[in-house]
């Protein structure tokens, strides 16, 4: 029943909150994942979106693309929720582990844009014009100069 799947989810949370005292990224990424499943199997997206969040934090100190990922799926489920700012911090972190940990400006520039797609919608002017101008700095280090001029034109 779903009161087996609740405290599954608390000892999924706990082991992952310990495999992260114990510096076992993996390990702790793994069961925050485990533990975002079954939130959503219990119809509960916040505390899904949550625990795939915490997973791609433990992820980013071991598998950057693995973080990327559940971080993806908690930008998923907080836009199916409506919740298009937290949404939008998210794209910010994605993009910084492409700019940090995969060194891939392209990417960057992807989830720059995913950013500012939010920002449209209800996201602070001025974190999206920081925003804009990261992307615009990264297009014209890959010689996209015109889309870089029109983004500073914009901002």
């Amino acid at each position: 029943g779903s009161s087996r799947i609740e405290e599954a989810c608390d000892i999924y949370a706990r082991a992952a909150n310990m495999f992260k005292m114990a510096k076992n990224w993996s390990a702790a990424g793994n069961a925050f994942c485990q533990a975002a499943q079954l939130h959503l199997q219990l119809q509960s997206k916040h505390d899904a979106a949550t625990n795939f969040v915490d997973a791609g934090n433990a992820f980013k100190k071991a598998d950057p693309q693995e973080a990327i990922n559940c971080l993806i799926r908690a930008i998923e489920i907080y836009t199916d929720m409506g919740r298009f700012t937290i949404a939008a911090k998210h794209h910010i972190s994605i993009a910084e582990i492409y700019e940090t940990e995969l060194v891939d400006i392209e990417k960057v520039n992807a989830g720059e844009r995913g950013e500012r797609q939010f920002s449209r919608l209800s996201f602070p002017r001025s974190s999206a014009n920081k925003c804009l101008l990261k992307v615009a700095t990264y297009a014209a280090q890959l010689e996209q100069y015109q889309k870089a001029v029109e983004i500073y034109e914009q901002v």
